[in-house]
């Protein structure tokens, strides 16, 4: 059975699982070549070798540049590396907040032995099992916490048959109006005084229509452009529920 993961289009997606996990054939599966951000290849970048752990540290500088600067050009992005240890996932965290975008985790709960054994089958993994058993029980120990480290959407995919079914749906945010098109007519503070607004509209040429059950009145555009606002209405005036109801 599909399992549908809604995540936001614009987002930084964290995978999470130890090594073997199938963390980057999840990635190419379900996401752009260019949308995905790998450790391993941050790695080769530095050192010419995937696989030196001295490269680390450089490595997630490059990593965190990238990923930061495709936040800044409001892309999606996603982090290929382990991310089983806390620290990791709080510098992810605090990059997505430093961009306006929410932190998404998608965890990738494979059984250890079948982790041991995808490693010992690849050449280019020259580490044992320990290390594979370590990285399991810092991901067991992070399960439950990844929403209180500010993690907005977390997904667990339990087994290789729940990453195999998986399937990503991208949803559209509630505060996205890119597709929206003018011409507007910008309304600013009126103090949540209706009859200040209902008389801006009609200066606008825009008229109102009630609603029933004596419901705040929706305006109804004669001009063609779209009557919008730029300021907080919720301030101390009588009629401020009013006005918020269009």
């Amino acid at each position: 059975m599909i399992r549908e993961l809604p995540i936001p289009e614009l987002s930084l997606v964290v995978l999470v699982g130890v090594s073997g996990s199938g963390k980057s054939s999840f990635a190419a599966k379900h996401f752009g070549r260019y949308e995905v951000i790998s450790s391993d290849f941050c790695r080769g970048l530095v050192a010419d070798d995937e696989n030196d752990q001295s490269a680390t540290p450089a490595a997630f500088e490059v990593l965190h540049l990238i990923a930061g600067r495709r936040l800044a050009a409001g892309r999606l992005t996603v982090v290929d590396a382990t991310n089983v240890q806390q620290d990791a996932r709080r510098q992810l965290v605090d990059l997505a907040r430093a961009h306006d975008v929410l932190p998404v985790a998608i965890v990738l709960d494979v059984p250890e032995d079948v982790c041991v054994a995808r490693n010992a089958a690849r050449a280019d993994r020259d580490f044992g099992a320990g290390v594979v058993r370590r990285q399991h029980g810092q991901l067991r120990r992070s399960l439950r916490g990844l929403a209180r480290e500010g993690f907005r959407v977390v997904h667990v995919l339990r087994g290789v048959e729940e990453v195999d079914a998986a399937r990503i749906v991208r949803e559209k945010l509630r505060n996205d109006h890119r597709h929206e098109t003018g011409p507007f007519d910008v309304i600013g503070d009126v103090h949540g005084c209706r009859a200040e607004l209902e008389s801006l509209l009609t200066r606008l040429g825009t008229g109102s229509s009630a609603t029933a059950r004596g419901a705040p009145s929706t305006p109804s555009t004669r001009t063609g452009a779209r009557p919008c606002s730029s300021a907080t209405w919720w301030t101390a005036a009588p009629t401020r529920r009013a006005c918020c109801g269009w």
